[in-house]
């Protein structure tokens, strides 16, 4: 696939470490966002279904599922996870260990990758 403009100048922005570790810790509140929507769906559930069995608002439920929201706690994402059939993992990893690049997926397909420098 060709690169746009727009893959050409992210690929530079990467290069600087603070932006790139931005962009990853974005990708990080990205990934959950998307991740309790599409359960939440396969669930066949809307926001407002899932709030009621959470005893929780809708707009709580649009907050965990919008990727600027990095306030997520993992009582909350246990509840969550336990309504849609799911489990909550977390690993905290000593920086010095090689991480895997992270993708960031837009539409069900990953474009663009982070690795994180040592």
């Amino acid at each position: 696939m060709k690169k746009t403009n727009f893959d050409l100048y992210l690929e530079q922005q990467l290069k600087d470490p603070e932006f790139a570790r931005r962009f990853e810790e974005a990708g990080e509140a990205w990934d959950i966002a998307l991740q309790i929507a599409a359960l939440r769906e396969k669930a066949g559930l809307s926001q407002k279904e899932l709030a009621r069995k959470l005893k929780t608002s809708q707009q709580n439920i649009s907050r965990l599922e919008s990727p600027s929201y990095e306030g997520h706690s993992l009582t909350m994402l246990r509840r969550v996870a336990e309504v849609l059939g799911a489990t909550v993992r977390v690993a905290i990893e000593p920086r010095s260990a090689q991480r895997p690049a992270r993708s960031v997926v837009a539409g069900g397909q990953a474009r663009y990758r982070v690795r994180r420098r040592s």
